[in-house]
């Protein structure tokens, strides 16, 4: 099918389904999957597999705004004002739910090498999901704002925790365990990223000063989002660290930021609604029947790991009741770097692939359907909600 009348479907398909959801009161992005699914090869075939999959350019570009404005909520007064609190719940929940899944699939009898890649793959969140439902309803809160440095913080702690993982794993098969790869080309991977996020972030703050129209200054931040996921791929990096450094140095940098977000805030929810649509015509039910009990440990110990290390982590620092109880549940949804760390596995293991990449696939599907309505549930649960919303 053409590219362009692919994308129209989609998007229609989408804005449909949330007319809908509104009538169940569910979040959008949930309303959005459901709609990639109905009309994706695994129910309606109204868009093919390969459709789906040429349209992988608009799934980068989305993914980089939503780094992007996650990074913007990075302001140095507000990181100043909550100190070392979303450093310390970060890795409480990330080391929690890899020894959690860990322990619970050995104890299950499964192989110890299959457990560690399970249990490092568990740590990754969606920050896509959680964005679209703070913004949906317009969230503001104490949870909402230790949420969103969490959440950025936390696949920069799963890329470490998957490649020492992945290394003992190897050992344990009969391959050699590298420090280099288990420790070196993680950090320059993180620290890489950082350090061309800064840079491309420098040039947008001081970029703006030249344009003096909002629509110039759109294009000045569009150019340079797509500059660093395209380096990204170049130079094998991270797109979610990058772009989110871009939004996290402008928005301190800039006089202007307030404008730069509010004009991004307004470019990209068409682009989010693809995202997910697209991401939906992506979801395979057929993997739910294979998964068997350990899939069902699989998405049981994650989530009891994800809310009870941040529990921990919120006790230790002292944080607010409400983070203490509900910012757990809203770090449960999955996608992306869950899906990347997978094919990952299958490059190197290639004898585990098979279980693996129908495990997480299977918890994808799941958590990226209920892990948005639950979000929603705690949001309002905290009172961060707007009445009316």
């Amino acid at each position: 099918m053409n590219s362009l009348i692919t994308i129209g479907i989609m998007m229609l398909a989408g804005l449909a389904l949330s007319r809908a959801a509104k009538l169940v009161k569910l979040p959008n992005v949930t309303a959005f999957l459901v709609a990639g699914l109905v009309i994706g090869p695994c129910v309606g075939g109204i868009v093919s597999r390969a459709d789906a999959s040429s349209l992988g350019i608009v799934s980068e570009a989305a993914l980089g705004f939503i780094a992007y404005s996650i990074g913007g909520e990075f302001r140095l007064g507000y990181l100043k004002q909550i100190g070392r609190a979303p450093l310390t719940i970060t890795l409480c929940q990330g080391l929690a739910t890899a020894l959690c899944v860990d322990a619970g699939l050995i104890l299950l009898g499964v192989d110890v090498p299959l457990a560690l890649l399970l249990g490092a793959i568990a740590l990754a969140t969606a920050p896509a999901a959680t964005l679209m439902v703070v913004r949906q309803y317009k969230a503001d809160g104490p949870v909402t704002r230790m949420l969103l440095p969490v959440v950025a913080m936390d696949d920069a702690l799963g890329l470490m925790v998957f490649s020492v993982s992945a290394c003992v794993a190897e050992g344990m098969l009969g391959g050699q365990i590298s420090v280099r790869s288990m420790l070196l080309t993680p950090v320059i991977e993180i620290f890489g990223s950082i350090a061309l996020g800064a840079v491309l972030g420098v040039l947008l703050a001081f970029g703006a000063r030249f344009f003096q129209s909002r629509g110039n200054r759109l294009a000045l931040s569009i150019a340079l989002v797509f500059v660093g996921v395209g380096l990204c791929e170049v130079l094998d990096l991270s797109s979610l660290l990058v772009c989110m450094m871009i939004g996290a140095v402008m928005v301190n940098l800039s006089q202007h930021s307030d404008v730069l977000m509010e004009q991004c805030d307004r470019f990209t929810p068409p682009l989010f609604l693809l995202f997910f649509v697209l991401s939906g015509a992506q979801l395979d039910l057929s993997v739910l029947p294979q998964v068997g009990l350990i899939g069902f440990a699989y998405l049981v110990l994650r989530s009891l790991g994800k809310w009870g290390g941040t529990f921990l982590g919120a006790v230790s620092v002292k944080a607010d009741r409400h983070i203490r109880r509900y910012l757990g549940l809203t770090l449960l949804p999955q996608a992306g770097v869950a899906i990347g760390m997978a094919s990952l596995v299958s490059a190197r293991f290639s004898s585990l692939a098979s279980q693996v990449n129908t495990i997480v696939l299977a918890g994808v599907l799941v958590f990226e359907l209920i892990g948005p309505v639950i979000t929603k549930v705690a949001l309002r649960k905290a009172g961060e909600i707007p009445e009316g919303k």
